[in-house]
């Protein structure tokens, strides 16, 4: 039986897997090259990391806007539906394959709630 995500330390487990699905994925590693290319990966896996960290165990460290960066992203690589499907998969893949239990679904869930709403401003944001 798989453990539940418990601390920080899971987060960057599940981060540091799902990246490495994003990265070699064909319709998604556009969206991360100019983070690779400038070898920001591991601080943006840090960043990513605190980001879950303040949603699964109510941490403070993550201070940012979450979707600005995606709002800027999009005007040079518009995001489409099917990213976000993908995108989906790979995260709930790289959790299942290495937790089971409430924090493991409650980031799933909160991770399709996420990419949600991002569909949608990201589909505002082209329409201006």
């Amino acid at each position: 039986m798989k453990n539940d995500i418990e601390n920080r330390e899971d987060i960057y487990l599940f981060i540091k897997e799902f990246y490495s699905k994003l990265l070699i994925d064909d319709l998604l590693k556009h969206f991360f090259e100019s983070i690779v290319h400038q070898k920001h990966l591991d601080e943006h896996l840090e960043t990513i990391t605190d980001f879950w960290n303040g949603i699964l165990f109510n941490d403070t460290t993550y201070q940012r806007n979450a979707m600005q960066p995606h709002i800027l992203l999009n005007r040079t690589f518009p995001f489409k539906k099917e990213h976000f499907k993908v995108w989906l998969h790979h995260f709930s893949s790289s959790i299942d394959e290495n937790f089971s239990g409430q924090k493991a679904e409650m980031a799933k869930i909160r991770a399709l709630s996420i990419a949600t709403v991002m569909e949608i401003k990201m589909i505002n944001s082209e329409k201006k």
